[in-house]
């Protein structure tokens, strides 16, 4: 990896102020996102990412995050240690100036960091000022320096407190619980950032601990982003083993691209710049998109696959299967909006493409049975693609995408406005009878799904268009699909899978949330897609007049146990010792329990009262929290590779409570 070259030095002056600390603790939304879980793990990103940038900067070779027993997190690097002297414009030490004056950092001059992914070098400072209590130790030049923070208040001047030949920086905070949520510490999130940081940087060593329970995990990965191109394929069948990848710099863009191509119908594509992740893409997207698609039709004309009167391959054929990480460090890097999501510097796309151009050009002529088999697959997707695009016109012409021919099975609801309105996706057409006649007509929309509904996940277009019961859900939304979809045509802004509470049940929710997740994303990510949660038990009194309706087993506990409680303090009688669940359910005062498989067992009334009434009803919004994540879990779900389907589910199991088999 092309090292950062530091200019003039990394000390005092380098260090520029430009504004002061107090608005962070007034609005620490503006600088972190919020103050919820998102904006706790932020103030762990940014001490972290410090780290990350010496090791940029080929300063630093380990980050170390321990989560403390006492609710902190210690973040360690061995780079070249905050400077130490006194800064020229404050007058105090210039470790003080980095964690008290916003925007003070080595990333505004010249002299600090060629290349950073920090967030506007604000971190430091912003995480002390949200913070109880925070500690910071500098091993620079044989002294060990020590200073102490309360809420961004210095509680005294820096020391030296010892000698040491160590050197780095290590920043332990405590989150001002009266700012920030108590919502706690989540070790996958922190774990899954560590482990991409370490992708992403080659040759780092990323690791975290928590001293509560003594477990520590590392991460090294002597590959970097070719390491990452084969974690993203785990559990899919490539095309061949061999990664391509490049790594130039040109004009001091350093441009590194790893890619493989599997036998998946969709492309996976992560962009970074400066190791900051742009979900948008950007330039450098541009740039990798275009080079690819001209050198895989220059290779197949010129190999006789793609005879003279075949139009060209597309841009989608070319990247069907393909999993690709981009990743160009560069100085200045230009992003569109505060959050990063998509980089603007427009000479980055010429880099992207000249690297990717000169050097898969030059590989696919040295591996020719590769090449051939890249040529193949998008060969045979430009030829599923024309059936499919066959098919969707076929149905277009016969206009049965379009809003006035809507499924024959749906009862629509008589409001216009999709704010308003919400579609039932129910399992059965037992329990879309009881869903129709229970409804509020006005607002609630039902289509009952007959059976298993298709698993798009190995399907293309033409085969999901042939299925009655996709073809019905895309018609009844409105969006279109693939080419035509269109967000802004959603009849529906709460669109709810109810299913029954069993293994079959859940098994039709999983493909309808695949079906979402693959073609109808945005739908998602909109918060426009709901689990409704029916009841697991009705427990019945005397009288039949009062029925207590519970959602699961936990809930069924908490229930039984309060009603005892208050039987017991009213003076009721309560019969002999509470063994086993018959017996509580008696101590309790209920004369029945009944436990439902499924919808159909509940009346109209029941299922409207307990599954759809807004004022009583649990939902369970859908969110895609870690669209990588995601995207592997479906694709060990519903892919085709049953070893690791076997092993998810195994290694599960023993959370599953009662299993209806």
């Amino acid at each position: 990896m092309a090292k950062a070259v530091q200019q003039k030095g990394y000390e005092a002056e380098q260090i520029q102020v430009l504004e002061g600390l107090e608005p962070v603790r007034k609005r620490p939304g503006m600088y972190i996102g919020g103050t919820g879980v998102e904006g706790l793990h932020h103030l762990v990103w940014e001490i972290v990412d410090n780290g990350i940038d010496e090791a940029l900067a080929g300063h630093a070779t380990e980050v170390r995050v321990t989560l403390t027993a006492d609710g902190g997190v210690k973040v360690y690097d061995d780079g070249r240690g905050i400077p130490t002297g006194i800064h020229p414009k404050t007058g105090k030490s210039t470790v003080e100036t980095v964690l008290t004056v916003l925007h003070a950092g080595g990333k505004f001059g010249e002299g600090g960091y060629k290349v950073s992914g920090g967030l506007h070098g604000v971190g430091s400072s912003v995480v002390n000022a949200l913070s109880e209590k925070l500690t910071v130790t500098v091993y620079r030049e044989g002294k060990i320096h020590y200073q102490e923070y309360s809420k961004g208040v210095p509680l005294g001047p820096l020391k030296v407190i010892g000698k040491s030949d160590k050197r780095g920086t290590e920043i332990s905070f405590w989150p001002d619980f009266t700012i920030m949520e108590r919502n706690g510490w989540n070790y996958e999130i922190i774990l899954d950032r560590l482990r991409h940081a370490a992708y992403l940087t080659k040759g780092i060593k990323t690791s975290l601990e928590v001293e509560e329970t003594g477990v520590k995990y590392g991460f090294f990965f002597e590959g970097g982003i070719q390491s990452y191109v084969k974690h993203l394929n785990i559990g899919k069948e490539v095309v061949d083993d061999d990664v391509f990848y490049v790594d130039k710099t040109i004009d001091q863009v350093q441009v590194e691209i790893a890619m493989q191509y599997t036998d998946a119908y969709t492309e996976q594509i992560r962009a970074f710049a400066n190791n900051v992740f742009n979900p948008d893409g950007g330039s450098h997207i541009t740039g990798f998109r275009s080079a690819l698609t001209r050198i895989i039709n220059d290779y197949a004309r010129k190999s006789g696959l793609l005879r003279e009167k075949e139009e060209n391959l597309s841009g989608e054929d070319c990247r069907e299967g393909l999993t690709a990480v981009i990743l160009v460090k560069l100085s200045d890097p230009q992003f569109e909006g505060q959050t990063k999501n998509k980089l603007g510097n427009p000479e980055v796309r010429g880099y992207v493409e000249t690297v990717l151009s000169e050097n898969l050009n030059y590989y696919m002529e040295e591996h020719p049975a590769i090449a051939r088999k890249i040529v193949g697959k998008a060969l045979l997707s430009a030829r599923a693609r024309k059936a499919a695009r066959a098919a969707r016109e076929n149905i277009i012409r016969k206009g049965v995408l379009e809003g006035a021919s809507m499924p024959g099975k749906l009862a629509d609801c008589s409001s216009k406005d999709p704010a308003a309105s919400e579609l039932y996706l129910v399992e059965g057409d037992s329990a879309g009878g009881s869903a129709k006649s229970g409804r509020d007509s006005k607002t609630q929309a039902i289509l009952p799904l007959r059976g298993k509904v298709l698993n798009v996940e190995r399907a293309r277009l033409d085969k999901m268009l042939a299925n009655n019961e996709i073809l019905n859900i895309t018609k009844a939304l409105g969006v279109g699909i693939e080419d035509s979809f269109d967000i802004t045509g959603l009849r529906y802004h709460r669109i709810i899978i109810m299913t029954d509470a069993d293994v079959d049940g859940s098994h039709i929710s999983t493909l309808l949330l695949t079906f979402f997740f693959r073609y109808m994303k945005p739908v998602i990510d909109g918060g426009h897609m709901y689990l409704a949660k029916p009841p697991l038990f009705e427990l019945v009194k005397p009288g039949r007049k009062s029925s207590v309706f519970v959602y699961d087993e936990d809930e069924l506990d908490i229930v039984l146990d309060a009603e005892i409680e208050r039987r017991k303090k009213e003076g009721l009688k309560i019969i002999g010792n509470a063994e086993g669940k018959d017996e509580l359910f008696k101590q309790a005062g209920f004369i029945e329990q009944k436990r439902y498989k499924g919808l159909g067992e509940m009346d109209a009334e029941q299922l409207f009262e307990t599954t759809m009434n807004p004022e009583k009803r649990v939902l369970v919004q859908v969110k895609v929290e870690d669209a990588e994540k995601a995207d592997a879990i479906f694709n060990k779900l519903m892919g085709t590779e049953v070893e690791l389907r076997k092993n998810f589910i195994t290694a599960r199991a023993k959370f599953v409570k009662d299993l209806d088999i």
